[in-house]
C-alpha cells in the first residue's frame, strides 16, 4: 500500500503543477478519456471542455496547493479528498480561491494512474442542529 500511496502523492504533485502552469500536454496525458469534472457551482465539464480553459488561456492559476489529502483505494480505484486553495483568473476576472474541498477518482488503466473524475465545493461550517 505504501508504495501506492506514494505513486498516488506523485501523480496529485504532477497534475496540480500541470495545472498552476497550464500545462495542456501533461494535463491531457493525466487526464482518462471519459473524465467528468463537477466544479465548485456545480457545472460538469468533459475532459475536452476542462482542457478548452487552458488552451485557451480563459483559466490562469498564479498559485495552487492541495492540503490535508486522505485516500482510500478501492482494487484499481484510488479516491482521495484533499483541502484545494487557489488564486486565478477566469477570462481575466478574479477567480473564487477558497479553500475548497476536492474530491479526486483516480483508476489505473494498463500500468497507469489516469484523473477519472474531481468534484470541488467550497467549504463551509455544516448547518445548524
Amino acid at each position: 500500500m505504501t508504495h501506492t500511496k506514494e505513486q498516488i502523492h506523485g501523480f496529485l504533485q504532477r497534475l496540480t503543477a500541470a495545472e498552476r502552469d497550464g500545462d495542456v500536454g501533461t494535463l491531457a496525458g493525466l487526464l482518462d478519456d471519459d473524465f467528468v469534472c463537477v466544479g465548485p457551482l456545480g457545472f460538469v465539464l468533459t475532459k475536452p471542455q476542462w482542457l478548452a480553459g487552458y488552451r485557451t488561456g480563459d483559466l490562469v492559476y498564479q498559485a495552487l496547493t492541495l492540503e490535508d489529502t486522505s485516500e482510500r483505494r478501492y482494487g484499481d480505484t484510488v479516491i482521495t479528498i484533499s483541502i484545494r486553495t487557489q488564486q486565478a483568473t477566469y477570462q481575466g476576472n478574479p477567480a473564487p480561491g477558497g479553500p475548497f474541498r476536492i474530491t479526486h477518482i483516480i483508476v489505473r488503466r494498463d500500468s497507469a494512474w489516469l484523473l477519472a473524475g474531481f468534484h470541488i465545493s467550497p467549504i463551509t461550517s455544516p448547518p445548524p442542529q
